[in-house]
């Protein structure tokens, strides 16, 4: 049997004994509520019944005689009533509700005297609110009863007070009540139970019917399918299961095609390091080669000239493995910017006048335009250095000989704006949105210089540590400008 199958059954299982354990106890509210309501009803209907019973005995008999109870008359014509009617019992009262005759055994009853309040508000009342009045063989339990005056010379004698409820009926109630009690509890627990199998039954395919399309759908999605997604249900606890689901599966599905992008860029990553290593390690290789083979035919100016394109490969080498080592450490946040304030002119003409002799060199025009009276910056010097130094030197790999290059300084509300402006070979508009990608090497063909594109990633890595934002524009054939804006001092 699957995990599934048992899972399902236990959930029918508990699902039926919450409807049959809910049923069971309704059924007994129930039959609680409906012996109350069979006794008060028994009580009201034999109220109706036999509420006139003491108005007939007061009227056809005379019970009392020169205002005493007349036992020769009246016994044989109650103990007919008794016989006739068992439950019904009879007293004669005086005007203040001494009980004078009856015609039930002396030992049984217990009190000699009912309350004539209750006999005078029964008589004034009509036969739906009529209240109920003392029981003389129960002391302290009331019962319903029939009462009627007895006038003798128009003058009030006494009254025929009548039980209507006695010993035996109530014993008779009892064993009915009881009776009905077990027929109505037996009737009402295989009701509930047949009630909550079906209930438990429907339920059960209702419910496991929709997990199991749930089940379907995350076995789908754990298989390879990441686009299954769980329609529908977008009420009640499916529906945050299924909304809680689908939000996980897209967040799953993100992180796997950002992995797999990365994953990419990293083998992009690996290519480009092999090609910009290989160039330089190959180049001292051969030139040392070509050292140690002709040392002694090499004249002082070829040896100086091999050494000198050694000593270049090898800087250039020096600086790849440095770009990738701070680049490693701000990948993995190890790098905390020590912020401190300092004039951003000062900086810029310091690095300007360290790149003249590149640019002179290389016949490109260098130079800075600042306004006077620039607020000091707040920020790292020495990344802040770092950036300018890449995004200098990524536009002198692409700006020709005769081109310019330009470092613009303007205030902004809150912060100082830095432009550096070339005149080089431009990036196309469709590959300027990925040139701060890490790993993302742009396809140049008009460049014969081509590098890991790791330097740009480095200047957005650092401005973000600042909390700054560089953006480009660029125009085929026209040129570039890189542009940020650093917080100036509080």
């Amino acid at each position: 049997m699957s995990v599934r199958t048992i899972r399902g059954n236990l959930l029918f299982w508990k699902i039926t004994a919450v409807f049959s354990g809910l049923l069971i106890v309704l059924g007994i509210v129930f039959v609680l509520i409906a012996s109350k309501f069979s006794n008060t009803y028994y009580t009201a209907a034999h109220q109706e019944l036999f509420g006139d019973i003491a108005s007939h005995l007061a009227t056809y008999t005379q019970p009392f005689k020169n205002g005493k109870p007349d036992t020769s008359v009246t016994h044989d014509i109650i103990h007919s009533t008794m016989v006739a009617n068992p439950s019904v019992e009879v007293y004669l009262l005086d005007t203040a509700g001494n009980i004078l005759d009856y015609v039930v055994p002396d030992t049984t009853v217990q009190m000699h005297r009912v309350d004539i309040s209750k006999v005078k508000l029964w008589l004034s009342t009509d036969d739906m609110s009529r209240p109920m009045g003392d029981n003389p063989k129960q002391p302290g339990e009331l019962s319903i009863f029939s009462v009627a005056p007895v006038y003798e010379r128009q003058q009030l004698t006494g009254y025929v007070y009548a039980v209507l409820a006695s010993e035996k009926q109530q014993e008779i109630l009892r064993a009915l009540d009881s009776h009905l009690f077990v027929k109505l509890s037996s009737y009402m627990f295989f009701a509930a139970l047949l009630v909550a199998f079906i209930v438990g039954i429907v339920t059960f395919f209702l419910i496991t019917d929709s997990i199991c399309h749930i089940a379907g759908v995350v076995t789908r999605f754990k298989e390879g399918d990441h686009a299954a997604r769980i329609e529908g249900f977008g009420k009640g606890n499916l529906g945050v299961l299924t909304s809680t689901f689908n939000e996980m599966a897209d967040v799953i599905v993100d992180n796997i095609e950002k992995i797999s992008a990365t994953d990419k860029f990293r083998q992009e990553l690996i290519a480009n390091i092999s090609h910009d290593l290989r160039t330089p390690l190959s180049i001292m290789q051969g030139y040392i080669e070509t050292l140690m083979m002709k040392k002694e035919n090499l004249t002082r100016e070829e040896r100086d000239r091999y050494l000198s394109v050694v000593f270049d490969s090898n800087k250039k080498l020096s600086l790849l493995v440095e770009q990738l080592f701070q680049y490693a450490k701000l990948e993995a946040n190890l790098i905390i910017p020590q912020k401190e304030v300092f004039l951003l002119e000062e900086l810029a003409s310091d690095i300007i006048a360290a790149y003249q002799l590149k640019a002179q060199e290389k016949n490109i025009r260098l130079s800075i335009e600042k306004p006077s009276g620039l607020s000091p910056v707040f920020a790292d010097i020495a990344l802040t250095e770092r950036v300018l130094q890449n995004l200098l030197d990524n536009a002198f790999k692409f700006t020709p000989g005769g081109g310019a290059i330009t470092i613009q300084l303007s205030a902004m509300p809150g912060g100082v704006k830095v432009e550096i402006a070339d005149t080089g070979i431009g990036i196309p508009a469709e590959e300027q949105s990925f040139v701060f990608e890490r790993y993302k090497q742009l396809d140049r063909e008009a460049s014969p210089k081509k590098g890991m594109g790791i330097g740009l990633a480095i200047v957005k890595k650092i401005l973000e540590l600042h909390h700054a934002h560089i953006s480009v524009t660029s125009e085929m054939g026209k040129g570039t400008s890189f542009w940020f804006e650093l917080p100036i001092a509080s």
